[in-house]
């Protein structure tokens, strides 16, 4: 661990007003054309950030919502589909939507990745001069729970890249990915082992970080810990949430800010927490903290600034 703690700032406050304030805690300012990643969510999903939310931050920062088209059958795997879905949710009132992926891919390094190569994320990437990292924080029913780190690897990874990292670097071919799910036969033959997996997506997380830094590209790293359902924002059918809302954490660290949600979660006195637990250990979720850790990605080891 390192010498010195990431500092994650937090509010029980889940308001627009708040959001603004933990960006603006975390002191980093961004600025030129600003990438804001966040899931506008599968159509039929509700658990998603809304744009009455994130309004305000949004327009103080003139970004646009980036996102790339998914890995699975569903009303986003397609641009236009995508789009659509983006705009029935109401982001397209609030800011242009940027399909990253929709014109094109394009392959950035992967450092001493023990599955990875490359990441393979959106074209226009390249395009962006800086980036929130605006995530829902949530249970999720492969990785267990998703954040900071899901966010910007699975998040910004093409379809095809989310195709490479589900396999841990062993296929790109999407359309048979795409029926993965289709029998228990076939997940057995496409999808890594779990533990490759998650791996996979800190090893793709810290490219995007390597990337964004060598070209001097601040990230801001935020997640809202809200409507927190075992279930990610990419099912149309999710389950309702199983606990109250916990609030909003920001940081430099991804690391740090996912690490500090699960503690969030660990420590509520919410009889629901039994239930989200359940889900992150039943795929292991906590396990990508210490390996993102270990490859450089950020420090579990955390100070928590409490705004309220």
């Amino acid at each position: 661990m390192s010498e010195k703690k990431s500092k994650v700032c937090f509010t029980k406050e889940v308001t627009p007003e708040s959001l603004v304030r933990i960006y603006e805690a975390v002191g980093l300012p961004l600025t030129g054309k600003v990438a804001i990643k966040l899931s506008t969510g599968e159509a039929g999903n509700t658990n998603y950030l809304k744009p009455v939310l994130i309004e305000k931050l949004v327009k103080k920062l003139g970004g646009k919502i980036v996102e790339c088209n998914t890995a699975y059958q569903g009303a986003r795997n397609g641009t236009q589909e995508h789009l659509e879905t983006a705009k029935q949710h109401g982001f397209a009132e609030i800011a242009k939507v940027d399909i990253m992926d929709a014109e094109g891919e394009m392959e950035i390094p992967v450092k001493n990745g023990k599955h990875l190569e490359v990441d393979i994320v959106g074209k226009n990437f390249a395009d962006y001069d800086s980036m929130l990292n605006l995530a829902h924080f949530k249970g999720h029913p492969m990785g267990g729970f998703g954040g900071a780190i899901k966010n910007q690897s699975i998040g910004i990874a093409s379809a095809v890249g989310k195709t490479y990292i589900h396999t841990a670097g062993k296929s790109r071919d999407l359309e048979k990915f795409l029926h993965a799910f289709d029998s228990p036969a076939n997940m057995k033959e496409v999808l890594a082992p779990q533990m490759d997996f998650l791996e996979s997506m800190a090893e793709s997380a810290k490219a995007v970080a390597d990337y964004m830094a060598e070209q001097q590209r601040p990230v801001v790293y935020i997640n809202v810990i809200n409507n927190l359902s075992v279930d990610c924002d990419c099912s149309a059918n999710p389950e309702a949430p199983c606990m109250a809302d916990i609030g909003i954490a920001g940081s430099l660290d991804p690391v740090a800010l996912d690490q500090a949600c699960i503690d969030l979660i660990w420590q509520s006195d919410d009889p629901g927490k039994k239930y989200f637990q359940k889900r992150v250990e039943r795929q292991q979720g906590l396990e990508i903290l210490p390996y993102a850790e270990q490859i450089g990605l950020g420090s579990r080891d955390y100070e928590l600034v409490e705004l309220d």
